[in-house]
């Protein structure tokens, strides 16, 4: 019996270099996320939290997933559930939630208000897929805020409830067609509806959760500045992805959006380790102060990669750098961020900085940089989409529509995920981790270690063939400049042995 054709592999709305595009850079944002902000907040946090943090990013991302195929992606990109008069704020809020899991909802044409000059030239499961994983990461953004104390179980709440009643809500009003895109204002890759937004989730989740121990803010320094270098250049390279994916096309502005998102990188960089070197109480610059100058970089250029040029790609990584710097060194000495421990700062480097990023796209948008390509012997676009900003036009229009949507995303969200947070409190009675659960961190919570030091079972051998005595080192203990160690053989499985057993130079005690 022969095979019956009943879907087309290639259909004439599809482009396969768009499409292939989308899922590649879909995939750079999702390696920001899994391993990025893994490897990064892990290396980052005390040893004690190391598991925690991994697999809140881990399930992180897995929650979101589930809800943005089921209810999340239309809420977002889907239609409009009209909960007010046409063309009032209240109609053009938020889509109807249903799922996308169908073979129709997954492999017809992609249609949202996120694109109406063009026809969008891939299936809806890839568009599905690329905002996925800008949802996903925004939460494990805000987590770096309340890492150390917040209880797992509230976080597993927390997470989907949080893209449900927020994220959707702003993503509809300034990606989906909504009343603020409506109105002009933009927000190229997500300066308002990601960075802004986990920046005011985590300052308030941060609050209501409580401080981390007085010793582990005393002194917490990161574990593994390795890992925090290997994760912070998976971010920095995934942004590509980030910003070079957002004009939903392999064309002219993919291109000027990747490079842009490097050139204001660079400059944030180097104007944070320049203010460390010039203005800091040491004078010294600091691989972690690159790192926070680099991401206000990142962050800053998100709302605008697209929509402006070369020259203002230096300047907004300059200006975010420098405001979000002294941000940094001043406000936590002001109320209320003196009395809120962000534990890696999200609501300065990811907030101020998100805020900073869009607020520069009314000053600095060259209408010359076009999204889509403009009428004309040579482009091959059906119209143009840019954004004029005041130094260019002389309107200060932009700038107020752009303060206008931030005013929105800073007060919706703070009110919003504060409701969000108190019904995760009374459902999972608390926020915070237990005093055991904080003092000692991973092993009372998963019952696992990232660093055992459960290493002693094995038998060791002399140099001479015959198990080493006790409180004998074969390896080290007749060599001059070593200490005599215990023979690593001497202590059973489980069994600590004392501090000062650990002699040999490179052999650490436990804490």
């Amino acid at each position: 019996m022969g095979l019956v054709a009943t879907n087309i592999a290639y259909p004439s709305w599809l482009n396969t270099g768009d499409n292939t595009w989308q899922l590649v850079a879909a995939t750079l944002v999702g390696l920001m996320s899994l391993p990025g902000l893994t490897v990064l907040y892990g290396g980052l946090v005390q040893r004690k939290w190391v598991v925690n943090t991994m697999l809140m990013t881990f399930a992180g991302f897995s929650l979101v997933l589930l809800v943005w195929v089921l209810w999340g992606y239309n809420m977002s990109f889907g239609t409009f559930a009209h909960l007010g008069p046409a063309g009032s704020f209240w109609s053009e809020l938020v889509g109807k939630p249903h799922p996308i899991v169908s073979h129709v909802g997954e492999q017809s044409q992609a249609v949202s208000g996120a694109n109406s000059l063009i026809p969008f030239h891939f299936p809806t499961s890839t568009l599905a897929y690329f905002q996925f994983v800008f949802a996903a990461i925004t939460p494990l953004l805000f987590l770096g805020s309340v890492l150390g104390r917040m209880k797992f179980k509230a976080w597993l709440l927390f997470v989907p409830l949080w893209i449900t009643f927020v994220y959707a809500v702003n993503a509809a009003l300034l990606w989906g067609g909504g009343f603020f895109a409506q109105h002009g204002a933009v927000d190229y890759s997500g300066g308002y509806v990601i960075h802004l937004a986990a920046g005011v989730t985590g300052f308030v989740a941060a609050a209501m959760v409580g401080p981390r121990l007085d010793r582990d803010r005393r002194h917490g320094a990161p574990n593994n500045l390795m890992f925090v270098a290997v994760g912070a250049g998976i971010l920095w390279l995934g942004w590509n992805g980030f910003n070079g994916g957002d004009p939903y096309y392999a064309g002219i502005d993919a291109a000027s959006a990747v490079l842009n998102t490097n050139i204001a990188t660079a400059a944030g960089l180097l104007t944070w380790m320049g203010a460390d070197m010039l203005f800091s109480k040491q004078r010294k610059p600091t691989f972690l102060g690159a790192i926070n100058g680099m991401i206000c970089g990142l962050v800053g250029i998100t709302p605008s990669a697209g929509w402006v040029d070369g020259t203002g790609a230096v300047l907004v990584g300059l200006v975010c750098s420098s405001v979000v710097w002294a941000a940094w060194n001043y406000l936590p000495r002001v109320w209320p961020f003196s009395k809120v421990d962000d534990a890696l700062g999200v609501v300065y480097t990811h907030g101020i900085a998100g805020l900073c990023g869009g607020l520069l796209v009314g000053l600095l948008a060259d209408p010359g940089m076009v999204e889509y390509g403009v009428k004309g012997s040579n482009f091959a676009g059906r119209g143009a989409v840019s954004v004029g900003g005041l130094f260019y036009t002389g309107s200060w229009h932009q700038e107020w529509e752009q303060l206008l949507a931030a005013a929105w995303i800073i007060c919706f969200t703070a009110v919003m995920s504060a409701v969000v947070l108190s019904v995760v409190k009374l459902v999972c009675r608390g926020l915070r981790e237990t005093g055991d659960a904080i003092e000692i961190g991973d092993l009372v919570i998963h019952d696992e270690e990232a660093y055992s030091q459960e290493t002693f079972a094995e038998r060791v051998f002399s140099m001479a063939g015959e198990p080493a005595a006790l409180g004998e080192d074969p390896a080290l203990g007749d060599r001059p400049g070593f200490g005599r160690g215990p023979a690593l053989g001497a202590y059973a499985l489980g069994e600590e042995p004392p501090v000062g057993a650990y002699a040999a130079v490179g052999e650490e005690a436990p804490d």
